[in-house]
């Protein structure tokens, strides 16, 4: 599913903040953030847009200036990121649809383009980066799992069946796949050349995973987080890198494997899959009792007491529900 990075959004509820005069606490599709008190009504059309959102240096959004200017290479912009007002947890940002030339619209219009906002995607060091050999292969799909506030009108037909639920880790997207002959390495949005140099490539030698995917007689895509040394900071204290997998693609059925399929394929190779945290897990009854859970420590951090998990990824056995919860608090220490 295409991330709608600005969209057209009904307000759905508009609360006080305790002992805050001047601001409110809207709710948007699942999602909760501050407005200037009086600005949106429950019930007005808004326009919604997500953390990780980059809007352009434009006179309609310099008031971000002080708290979200950012610069990317030469380009200038503004940053939404998860904050914290007043004791209240705030995700994104709430504008007039009046901004929307001819103001002309449809509820639900991803509307990022007509506003020039673009994803927000921190530089990535040259070792990961790598030599672009093309785009990401069509027969595969992406990694990205959608956020559950963005499924909040789906929640409750979610919680009558038994879920898997895995750490979320916080390293760089890489797909490695074997098909018809051919072994790839992917990055998140493009396949790589192979370099002596590029880190994807070298632990995919390290692994020898050419090797064990050819074995399997099948042709598939290995999906994973590569961590370790000079990756987001490196959390998780790690010598040198490695990769946690959380998917395996057949590509011949368009199917990705079961979690037990999954689990098996691990084994007979020897490769390292994600942190399985539960595999008969009952979602609470509420989103926010979930945003509560994602919280806690690593488990891979050196003594589970010392790195904060990034969140939860949470999948029904027949992959109808997945989706990923974001720990809040991961995100206010976010860079």
């Amino acid at each position: 599913m295409e991330r709608k990075l600005a969209s057209v959004v009904i307000v759905d509820d508009v609360a006080p903040i305790p002992g805050a005069d001047m601001i409110e606490v809207a709710t948007v599709i699942g999602w909760k953030l501050v407005i200037k008190k009086g600005a949106f009504a429950p019930g007005d059309a808004a326009i919604y847009c997500e953390i990780d959102a980059f809007l352009p240096v434009t006179p309609d959004f310099e008031f971000l200036r002080k708290s979200s200017y950012r610069k990317l290479g030469d380009t200038e912009g503004f940053r939404l990121k998860t904050m914290k007002l007043r004791g209240q947890i705030s995700q994104g940002l709430l504008l007039p649809v009046n901004l929307l030339a001819s103001n002309t619209y449809v509820q639900g219009e991803d509307v990022a383009a007509r506003l020039g906002i673009t994803k927000y995607e921190a530089p990535i060091p040259a070792a990961l980066a790598g030599m672009m050999k093309g785009g990401f292969p069509s027969f595969i799909p992406k990694t990205d799992e959608e956020r559950i506030p963005n499924l909040s009108d789906q929640y409750d037909s979610f919680r009558h069946q038994l879920c898997y639920v895995t750490e979320k880790l916080d390293g760089s997207s890489v797909t490695y796949y074997y098909h018809q002959g051919e072994f790839g390495v992917c990055s998140r949005n493009l396949e790589l050349l192979e370099t002596a140099d590029n880190t994807l490539w070298k632990v995919a030698r390290q692994l020898n995973i050419a090797g064990k995917l050819a074995l399997t007689g099948r042709h598939l895509a290995l999906q994973g987080e590569l961590i370790g040394e000079g990756i987001q900071g490196n959390p998780y204290g790690l010598h040198g890198q490695t990769i946690r997998f959380f998917n395996a693609y057949n590509i011949d059925t368009g199917e990705y494997l079961s979690m037990p399929d999954f689990l098996e394929l691990m084994q007979h190779t020897g490769l390292q899959h994600v942190p399985v945290l539960d595999m008969a897990f009952q979602l609470p009854e509420t989103i926010d009792q979930l945003l509560v859970m994602a919280e806690g420590m690593s488990v891979l951090s050196p003594d589970h007491s010392l790195t904060a998990r990034e969140g939860l990824v949470i999948r029904s056995a027949d992959r109808r529900i997945s989706f990923k919860v974001i720990s809040n608090q991961f995100l206010l220490n976010e860079i």
